[in-house]
């Protein structure tokens, strides 16, 4: 099976999933997809949308509830707990419009304003209409990525498969890389 069939089958799936977590990867190569004609942007969007909404909400009653108990149990959180608590007692409302454009916050944020004395219904309203920018911006980022390559690559369809891979192979790169240099140089990244 091709890798544009597979998307195709279970494009939706895979980017429910990856936005539910993080994902800028995924939405940017379900971004391009929909411009191939593979997937719908509108679609796309409201998924990722959807998605990322309900990974922050979670992360955040996660949060509102275990709270203490999982700080204590995983030392990359309770790293990230003070710089999340510094932005937000100084920018809670922008930095909840804005969390999911932090690389490195997307969980721990939601997480650790839980935590905090924000109100339920504030956080998930700021938390909607952040994740419908992001997701909106995210996915035509990708979409337009096309439309730029279209222009330098007259046939793209004959390439297009490799397109996809490169987007995700350039992700996962980034993704492993951020790994590696944290496992090497733990006290810069504390």
């Amino acid at each position: 099976m091709t890798l544009t069939a597979l998307i195709a089958s279970y494009g939706y799936y895979a980017l429910f999933v990856g936005t539910f977590l993080e994902g800028e990867t995924v939405l940017i190569a379900a971004g391009f997809a929909a411009h191939r004609g593979i997937l719908n942007l509108s679609w796309v969007i409201a998924i990722a949308f959807i998605a990322s909404t309900l990974g922050d909400q979670l992360a955040f009653l996660i949060g509102r509830r275990h709270g203490e108990r999982l700080l204590q149990r995983f030392p990359v959180l309770r790293r990230k707990a003070p710089v999340v608590q510094a932005l937000l007692d100084r920018y809670h409302i922008p930095l909840i419009l804005g969390l999911r454009f932090f690389y490195g916050l997307r969980i721990a944020g939601p997480f650790v304003i839980g935590m905090s004395s924000i109100p339920f219904l504030m956080f998930a309203l700021l938390n909607m209409a952040g994740a419908l920018v992001w997701a909106a911006v995210v996915a035509s980022a990708g979409y337009y990525f096309g439309i730029v390559l279209e222009v330098w690559i007259t046939d793209l369809k004959q390439f297009e498969e490799t397109v996809l891979a490169i987007i995700l192979a350039v992700g996962a790169g980034i993704w492993l890389w951020g790994r590696r240099r944290k496992s090497k140089y733990p006290d810069i990244y504390r």
